[in-house]
């Protein structure tokens, strides 16, 4: 009876854990902040169209914000390590609105690279890191569920955002569109992040599935978390696999930017019209669903390794079905395709976190992970717009008979991005086996009060 009545009541804890709430908040902060960055797509084309602006100098824009958020990354997980994620969201709240804010007044293009790529950079590296670390810092057992949702609903932001970017420009004009999303996303963020906790210890709680044998909850003041977050990197730097995910990351990130930055505008060189080619964006992102949703739990089940080679070797393959799309249903059937990917891609990196490190403060080693994803992101936007407007008549324009290389031709562009996405792949079968924890012990290397299971006198 007693048995039976505490079972019940570990699974009433578990199901309504405050870890849940963490979980739907950190997903909604995510689809407000990334609101604009995930329909670029469409601001490319609103300003090439109304500034006639070449389109690698509105790329830039992107290429700038990219390596702002890269550079600023690891920053971004140290400052959330050492003062809590919560602090540093709501300075990235306070960027959001004086960014968009500053946006909507752009009639030259440097203005676009300060505002857009600068202080939305910023603000985008303090949101990236710092959201799914406190997510993840929520749960002992069922992460890969709770990063699941996160992952899948969060995705789904652009699925929404790119039409409703393109209504919402349509309707209002593109300044006064951008006063309206600061406005409603900045009251959104704000509002949101009052109940958003960096860690369970801030309410004196423990992380779901946290049993009595487990250790406590690690020390919270200042100076110990910077001396625990300062040990744990040390260890941490002597591990293969540090090294090797960010430069998966860029990979994955150089493969799919290529595409999501520019497959809008080359749907409309093809001759489909603006509000068509978005939708390329919304059925990419509804597929990516799924594999944001199941790799996270595949990675926890089966680990992450094994799990990351699917999503990186199909968003590389499904690429070369756009050296031959023209009409509408063929790059959404490519949309559904390489969304699978896409989704898959990005998804297992916090599994692969604590199954190398366990429950260390890894907002550092993630934001060391963005430094290369945002990077990829920066080289791989570049490459398809260089690629497009480069013209050169005294070089060969066809490459293995089929591929254009010359300008006005996105081909290259495709063959770059099958490229790093296979590299990808190669690159995850060097990391170490993710089925136990690099640095059990790296804690003994802490004074005896900052460790969560001190050692006996």
């Amino acid at each position: 009876m007693n048995t039976g009545l505490s079972d019940l009541t570990n699974h009433l804890r578990e199901r309504y854990h405050y870890a849940w709430l963490v979980v739907g908040i950190g997903t909604l902060l995510r689809m407000t902040a990334n609101f604009v960055s995930q329909a670029f797509a469409v601001i490319l084309v609103v300003l090439q169209t109304d500034f006639a602006w070449g389109v690698t100098a509105i790329v830039l824009a992107q290429v700038f914000r990219s390596v702002a958020s890269a550079l600023l990354s690891p920053v971004s997980g140290w400052i959330g390590d050492r003062y809590g994620a919560r602090k540093s969201l709501f300075v990235a709240a306070g960027l959001y609105v004086v960014g968009m804010l500053l946006l909507s007044t752009v009639n030259q293009v440097w203005q676009l690279y300060i505002y857009y790529s600068l202080l939305l950079g910023l603000a985008q590296a303090l949101f990236t890191v710092n959201i799914p670390t406190t997510v993840a810092a929520w749960f002992q057992r069922r992460l890969g569920v709770a990063v699941g949702i996160q992952q899948s609903i969060g995705g789904m932001g652009s699925s929404v955002t790119a039409p409703a970017l393109a209504l919402l420009i349509g309707l209002t004009g593109w300044q006064v569109g951008f006063w309206i999303i600061a406005a409603v996303g900045g009251t959104i963020l704000f509002a949101l992040l009052f109940f958003f906790h960096s860690d369970p210890a801030d309410r004196g709680m423990r992380p779901l599935g946290a049993t009595d044998n487990d250790p406590p909850p690690a020390p919270v003041n200042a100076e110990t978390a910077k001396l625990r977050s300062k040990v744990f990197l040390q260890h941490a730097r002597r591990t293969r696999a540090f090294w090797n995910l960010p430069f998966i990351h860029f990979l994955g990130c150089l493969g799919h930017a290529i595409v999501i930055w520019h497959v809008v505008f080359f749907a409309t060189e093809q001759g489909l019209s603006l509000a068509a080619a978005a939708w390329i964006v919304t059925i990419y992102t509804m597929a990516s669903v799924s594999s944001r949703l199941f790799i996270p739990i595949l990675a926890d089940r089966f680990g992450a390794k094994a799990t990351m080679i699917l999503p990186y070797a199909l968003q590389g393959v499904t690429v070369i079905m756009l050296f031959w799309a023209q009409s509408a249903w063929e790059f959404y059937l490519f949309a559904v395709l390489f969304g699978i990917g896409f989704g898959g891609e990005m998804s297992a990196f916090l599994i692969a976190n604590r199954q190398y490190y366990g429950m260390g403060p890894v907002r550092s080693i993630f934001g060391f992970q963005h430094l290369g994803s945002g990077f990829g992101m920066a080289v791989g936007g570049l490459v398809g717009g260089v690629v497009f407007d480069y013209r050169n008549a005294e070089i060969p324009t066809r490459l293995l008979g089929f591929i254009d290389v010359g300008g006005g031709s996105y081909d290259l562009a495709w063959v770059i991005s099958i490229a790093a996405s296979l590299a990808g792949v190669v690159f995850i079968l060097l990391l170490e086996s993710s089925s136990r924890v690099l640095i059990p012990d790296w804690e003994d290397s802490l004074p005896r009060e900052s460790q969560t299971t001190p050692a006996a006198p």
